[in-house]
Order: C-alpha cells, then structure tokens, then sequence
C-alpha cells in the first residue's frame, strides 16, 4: 500500500489506525471511559447510601428490640408522645 504524499514519513497508517481506535475507546463507543468513570462514581454514591440505611435500619431494630425488652422504654414514650396515662393517674399537659 502506498503511503499518502500528505502523510509525513514517520507516521505509518498502522500508527494512524491504533490512534484512531484508541481515541474512538476513549470518547466514542458505548464502554468509553467517561462513561465508565460516571458509572463508578455512582457505584460509590449507591454503596454510601447503602451503609447510611443499614446503619440506620439497624439502629432501629435496637430500638425494636429496646422498646420489646424494656418495659419502662416501653412506658416512657407511650407516656411522651403519644400521651398515654395508667387507669388511676392525671396527667397535665403543659407547652414550653
């Protein structure tokens, strides 16, 4: 195959060809990096959020297992925010 006259002798076509492919790899197919980078970075957004929500689930599941166990919990905050009395008891409500 003969060489372009445009073509500078230290550039080959199979030089031309790599470059080409390895910039189409870049920022041109479905697997370009940009890509891949965005899709790791929202890999990384997905696995923080799934840590806040197990912690958070299981700081639940202690209350869970707080409010089953102990019964005074149990009292206090049927007492706090609900406004639960016992049977032979007046509670008086004030806003601070």
């Amino acid at each position: 195959m003969k060489r372009p006259n445009w073509l500078p002798k230290w550039v080959s076509i199979s030089l031309v060809v790599f470059i080409t492919f390895i910039v189409w790899m870049l920022v041109g197919s479905d697997n370009n990096y940009m890509k891949i980078h965005e899709k790791k970075e929202e890999i990384n957004e997905l696995k923080a959020e799934i840590k806040a929500k197990q912690d958070s689930a299981l700081y639940y599941e202690q209350k869970v297992q707080e409010l089953n166990t102990d019964r005074e919990t149990l009292e206090r905050i049927a007492r706090e925010q609900y406004g639960m009395r016992q049977e032979n008891e007046e509670v008086y409500i004030t806003n601070d």
